[in-house]
């Protein structure tokens, strides 16, 4: 039995009674089975009470009994995020046997929504620089950098290991390793995923959002997350993928720093992917109104800080136990006095207050998701500067695969949006993706990888 291209396809399938619960995690976890000895994608997998909730639903789905939208449907939940029973270790040995008490409010949703929850995907440590040993399938070597911190979930997806996965982003964390690892992420706006439950970084830039291999199903699970409480104004009613979809999109392609600021690689497969979308869109090149070199220091100072303020007691204790990137990190967050941090926090409200204005008459922008294709080291997951700057404003992003560059590996696009307009934004990539049509998958799945619209070598 082939398996599913999208998350959506499975619950119809599950739904219509064409497909038990149980077939599709069984598919998932021979896939786990074969291939993560290679890949390291999970720090848990929680086979015994997965296949106990499977057989359930399996029950409840012959009796036309459905739990929700994600009714038997195999998910992966990074390891900052709680899990009842389950540890949080958040890549640390400091928390090594640490088990959540509870669900994080955004595993308890899922749950609800009928998610089978296969286990716990590997982070980089405390979800910040020190690399995970997860390898990026894309790469026949396991040689290349997955990206992170959210690594596992990115692999684990790649490898048709799960059908959805929960990440987490504070400087490019969901974006980067789905470009990487040619997959779709989505950062919502700021607070429209609730982060009770889950190891902090930053309380300024923390996001948590869903990942997918499409962009239908990063839809499907932003409607069953709930926002946190301070959210502020409700959201519109979600609508279903790919409905009501923009008769003709006008996409601001943001050419300064993002697109001049790509490598060639990069650059040829963004610029044939948006060439192609233009002949339904109207694309426009849109100026930055505000400055995106100097807003990443703005970003790591502040981060530093806010780590540090979660970390003191701890690092003082036992910072031989931190890796170096996060050791560095918090050293550099303590030495930052009051009267700097507070300069930077008014430079991160001017950039918010600019950054808005890009999207006067356009109803998305567009642009590279990262600057290079996966590294070709282990040592690092990559650099945060195209994603930085949206974490920063917390407005909403979409990164989906465009193409395949000449070394054979994903590149993706990034699509943002206004505060509080995640579903539109999500109908907008939708329909660039529909369009751009990626189909490659990692020949570590058995079979050579493909071309996607744009996406040839």
């Amino acid at each position: 039995m082939l398996f599913p291209t999208s998350l959506a396809e499975a619950a119809e399938a599950i739904r219509l009674g064409r497909r038990r619960p149980t077939e599709l995690l069984d598919s998932c976890l021979a896939r786990i089975r074969r291939h993560d000895g290679a890949i390291r994608a999970w720090v848990l997998v929680d086979e015994e009470a997965a296949r106990r909730e499977a057989e359930r639903m399996d029950v409840e789905a012959a009796a036309g009994r459905f739990r929700g939208p994600l009714h038997g449907i195999p998910l992966g939940i990074k390891d900052i995020i709680d899990v009842a029973g389950l540890p949080t270790e958040a890549g640390s040995p400091l928390r090594k046997g640490h088990r959540a008490a509870c669900d994080a409010v955004a595993v308890a949703a899922l749950r609800k929504a009928g998610a089978i929850l296969v286990g716990k995907t590997v982070t980089v440590e405390f979800a910040c620089f020190d690399p995970s040993p997860t390898r990026n399938p894309w790469d026949p070597a396991l040689r290349r950098s997955p990206g992170g911190s959210s690594s596992g979930s990115a692999a684990a997806l790649a490898m048709e290991m799960c059908l959805g996965a929960l990440g987490t982003q504070t400087g490019g964390s969901l974006v980067r390793p789905a470009s990487y690892c040619g997959i779709a992420a989505c950062k919502p706006t700021y607070g429209r995923v609730d982060r009770t439950g889950v190891v902090p970084v930053s309380y300024q830039f923390d996001h948590v959002g869903p990942m997918a291999r499409k962009v239908g199903d990063l839809a499907i699970l932003l409607a069953v997350l709930p926002a946190a409480e301070d959210f502020g104004p409700p959201r519109p009613a979600a609508l279903p993928p790919g409905a009501d979809p923009p008769v003709r999109p006008r996409l601001g392609l943001v050419a300064d720093f993002f697109l001049s600021g790509a490598d060639r690689a990069v650059r040829t497969v963004v610029e044939r992917a948006v060439n192609q979308l233009a002949g339904e869109a109207d694309v426009v090149q849109v100026k930055p109104t505000a400055d995106f070199e100097a807003i990443q220091e703005v970003h790591t100072i502040v981060m530093a800080v806010e780590a540090a303020a979660y970390h003191r007691g701890q690092f003082a204790a036992h910072r031989q136990s931190y890796g170096p990137l996060i050791a560095e990190l918090l050293a550099a967050g303590l030495a930052v006095s009051g009267v700097e941090l507070a300069d930077n926090l008014a430079r991160l409200r001017d950039f918010r207050r600019r950054l808005p204005r890009m999207l006067e008459g356009c109803d998305a922008l567009v642009m590279p998701a990262t600057d290079t294709t996966a590294p070709e080291t282990m040592a690092t997951t990559g650099p945060k500067r195209f994603q930085a700057p949206w974490s920063c404003a917390g407005l909403p992003v979409v990164s989906l695969p465009c193409g395949l560059a000449e070394d054979g590996m994903p590149v993706a696009l990034q699509l943002v949006g206004r505060h509080h307009d995640d579903e539109r934004l999500l109908r907008i990539a939708a329909w660039c993706e529909e369009r751009l049509a990626f189909a490659a998958r990692p020949a570590l799945l058995g079979e050579p990888p493909g071309s996607g619209a744009g996406g040839g070598r």
